[in-house]
């Protein structure tokens, strides 16, 4: 979808989006339109009505969209993309948005986003005879009062582009995203959004000592691939590192997962946030430094796989006794968040992990777990999540729960062994690792990187994070 400057409404010809706030007193039209206009009785702006009226002289399609008395960014993010995702005929060459005074920046964000992220298709495999709609043919123009719209409108084009590329990382299958196509991913992204990549193949992962890492993918003919992204900023001032998990099929190992398996392509739901963000943040040129490292394997089943009752090293110098190799995904993150720290020392780090079940057990898919000892990030964090409906809530990180990840023959194991705590002790196990940093925040994404939704039939990715990190560091 081309977004084309400019307010154009005379003369326009085509499908005119007009969104309206719940409105009790009477008929919803534009100064500009009005004699198409519909009476209260039959639409009054309530959230997620539509009224369609069709002009037959000028052959202009007028579509009402409600968004309710004062509606939520996501919600009007949702509403947006319900157009493109299930009215997509009605889309043909041009299409005109047009938003009153009163809408202000936040509406137009993420009308726009949601209009280009109803475009995505999950049919990647698909043989179907009609050819997909070419969305690259429409033009989107925009009219509205705000004196930055064509900069806001910008911006939520590439917020939707990078989520778009997020939901292509966790959607397509296993046999596709592979590490190996996670870091090849990595360094086209970098030479073209304006950010330095590394990667470290297993030879080279075996000279650094990112011994938990590779016990995680010794099972999977497909090698591993550990990456390091570098973006800087000459007017930067602060530092960030970012860690996502990047396990791209997670069988459990020799634990091996007992159901749910076939949705386990989502296990690298973490990493895809985190290479997304980085698009998004090279795009968008922001003020900051960042660092990130997303390790990425394969946890397989193999005679060489790593055993339960293991004893493993780490990049720490620290032991870790393996009691369940299905806790694989909190293993590469030791690693991946100590590299981090002790070659790059961010001022503050936070990681992203499709980490727990009992992430999902306490908040069901509305919100992520959040951990940090730091009251001032968990503010923000939880501040910047609410304002576009990428919520987290924070869970306890006292040191009581310390005891549980205690091991008789290691310096500490992955897994306590029991049916509670789980989210919170898997929290306790990577602070170990993060060299007592004072602004760590770990975000368990288990129950929001994938999910039903209304816009398949089967569970699909959200790109929950891309734009919580992005609105973190444009706010604070």
């Amino acid at each position: 979808m081309k977004i084309t400057k400019g307010n154009t409404v005379n003369d326009f010809k085509g499908l005119i989006l007009l969104p309206f706030f719940e409105n009790e007193n009477g008929t919803q039209s534009r100064e500009e339109f009005l004699h198409i206009s519909v009476s209260n009785s039959l639409f009054s702006g309530k959230k997620d009505s539509q009224f369609i009226i069709e002009e037959k002289e000028s052959g202009n399609i007028f579509l009402f969209i409600g968004l309710g008395k004062n509606p939520e960014y996501k919600s009007v993010k949702t509403a947006f993309r319900r157009l493109t995702a299930k009215q997509g005929d009605l889309f043909k060459d041009q299409v005109l948005l047009y938003l009153t005074d009163e809408m202000d920046k936040n509406i137009l964000e993420a009308a726009v986003s949601g209009l280009v992220l109803g475009t995505y298709r999950l049919g990647h495999y698909k043989n179907t005879e009609a050819a997909p709609k070419d969305w690259t043919k429409i033009s989107l123009f925009i009219k509205s009062g705000l004196n930055d719209a064509e900069k806001v409108t910008e911006k939520a084009r590439k917020i939707a582009d990078a989520q778009i590329e997020t939901f292509h990382m966790v959607d397509l299958p296993p046999n596709k995203i592979t590490p190996e196509f996670l870091a090849e991913w990595a360094q086209k992204a970098g030479r073209k959004y304006g950010f330095e990549t590394r990667v470290f193949d297993k030879k080279k992962a075996e000279k650094e000592n990112l011994k938990a890492f590779l016990a995680v993918g010794q099972g999977s003919d497909k090698e591993p691939r550990f990456i390091i992204m570098e973006y800087r900023s000459k007017s930067a001032t602060k530092h960030l590192g970012l860690v996502g998990k990047g396990v791209t099929f997670d069988t459990g190992g020799l634990n091996i997962k007992t159901q749910g398996m076939v949705q386990m392509k989502c296990d690298m739901g973490g990493a895809a946030a985190v290479l997304g963000a980085m698009q998004l943040i090279g795009d968008l040129k922001l003020n900051v430094n960042v660092t990130s490292v997303v390790p990425c394997v394969e946890n397989s089943v193999d005679s060489k796989s790593f055993l339960p009752s293991d004893v493993i090293g780490s990049y720490s110098g620290k032991t870790i006794e393996v009691i369940d190799t299905d806790a694989e995904g909190r293993l590469i993150l030791a690693d991946g968040l100590n590299y981090l720290i002790k070659n790059y020392s961010p001022d503050t780090v936070i990681d992203f992990a499709t980490l727990t079940g009992s992430a999902v057990g306490t908040f069901g898919y509305e919100c992520a777990a959040l951990f940090t000892k730091n009251e001032e990030l968990s503010k923000k964090l939880q501040e910047s999540g609410e304002s576009i409906g990428e919520r987290v809530w924070p869970l306890p990180m006292w040191d009581v729960y310390k005891t549980e990840m205690d091991s008789d023959i290691a310096d500490i194991k992955n897994y306590h062994g029991k049916p509670i705590a789980g989210a919170i002790t898997a929290a306790k196990f990577l602070e170990y690792f993060t060299e007592s940093h004072d602004s760590w925040a770990h975000i368990d994404i288990a129950g929001t990187a994938f999910g039903d939704s209304e816009f398949a039939k089967t569970k699909h990715a959200t790109a929950f994070g891309v734009h919580l990190l992005i609105k973190l560091l444009e706010n604070h």
